[in-house]
């Protein structure tokens, strides 16, 4: 790993690194490479179910990706999280964007799934972070409360639970209940 003078990655620099090994992702947070935690089975069910249901909803409006880096500011710092999945408006990315980079635009919607080891509390800090960057909404998905929160920059945040639906303006036309997510995965 290529460290500055001062221990400090430069955004550059963590853009510049070469792969982890094996299936290790890094996140760049205050200057230092963090391997992101690895995915369990639930998480990965959850996100192929999210990923379907928004990939139908948004043909023509935007694209929604597993797993991509986007290049934001967090605390007046480059950070470059790793979202589970994100969703970008045509609006925000042109269609034709085809760099094989990170984002770099702030998306309109990052999911992030709670994986065994975090808390609820530390997601909505990380979702705090990404609205202070632009991030339009931010949902936390958690498998054993079995319940979305939807973190929005101007309003407390809201959390969905059984068969309350989830909807919301800026994803018209995008609904679906909590309970067929958890059902859909197949998650007891």
């Amino acid at each position: 790993m290529i460290l500055s003078a001062n221990n400090q990655l430069t955004l550059q620099e963590f853009l510049n690194l070469p792969p982890g090994e094996g299936d290790i992702t890094y996140e760049l947070v205050d200057g230092q490479a963090i391997p992101k935690v690895s995915h369990t089975f639930f998480h990965s069910k959850l996100t192929r179910v999210l990923l379907y249901l928004i990939d139908q909803w948004c043909e023509g409006r935007g694209e929604i990706y597993p797993a991509l880096a986007v290049v934001l500011t967090r605390r007046s710092k480059d950070w470059v999280p790793t979202p589970d999945l994100l969703y970008i408006s045509n609006e925000n990315l042109p269609a034709d964007w085809d760099e094989d980079e990170a984002c770099p635009v702030p998306p309109d919607l990052v999911i992030e799934i709670i994986s065994p080891g975090q808390t609820f509390g530390q997601m909505a800090a990380k979702a705090k972070d990404y609205l202070d960057a632009k991030v339009l909404r931010v949902w936390v998905v958690d498998s054993k409360a079995r319940s979305i929160t939807v973190f929005y920059p101007d309003a407390a945040p809201q959390t969905y639970m059984g068969n309350e639906l989830l909807t919301d303006s800026l994803f018209a036309g995008l609904e679906f209940s909590v309970e067929q997510v958890f059902e859909k995965a197949k998650i007891p």
